[in-house]
């Protein structure tokens, strides 16, 4: 399944040059994957409140097509299981033209109760075929 998240980008997200912030490529891939899980049925925090928490072991970013103030833009999210790991494939973007503005690559693993764990089934309902 892949999840599809609308987004614009605001001025205030831009560098000098004009260009959106690389930082900020990551907080639209992290709000695309709790946009993802809510439309599945739970949350980040409603699974935290169970004492599961969905935490970022790596990130990887590969910048392709710089966005620009207002542009509008997609976030591509599909999640795969790859052992202990959940691994969301991002892709952002550009609407105007269908360029790739950014590629994610995000391992998500689970701890539960303050411990890290090899399999979680709350989170396998959500993030498995």
């Amino acid at each position: 399944m892949t999840h599809e998240l609308k987004m614009k980008v605001r001025d205030y997200e831009c560098d000098l040059q004009g260009i959106v912030n690389n930082a900020n490529y990551q907080h639209y891939t992290e709000h695309a994957r709790h946009e993802m899980l809510l439309e599945m049925g739970a949350s980040f925090d409603d699974l935290h409140q169970q004492g599961i928490d969905a935490v970022v072991a790596r990130i990887t970013l590969s910048y392709k097509t710089p966005l620009r103030s207002r542009d509008e833009f997609v976030v591509r999210s599909r999640v795969e299981k790859e052992g202990v790991r959940y691994v969301f494939h991002q892709d952002i973007v550009r609407l105007s033209d269908n360029k790739l503005a950014c590629r994610a690559k995000v391992d998500i693993v689970a701890v539960v109760n303050g411990e890290l764990v090899t399999k979680c089934p709350e989170l396998d309902k959500f993030f498995t075929e």
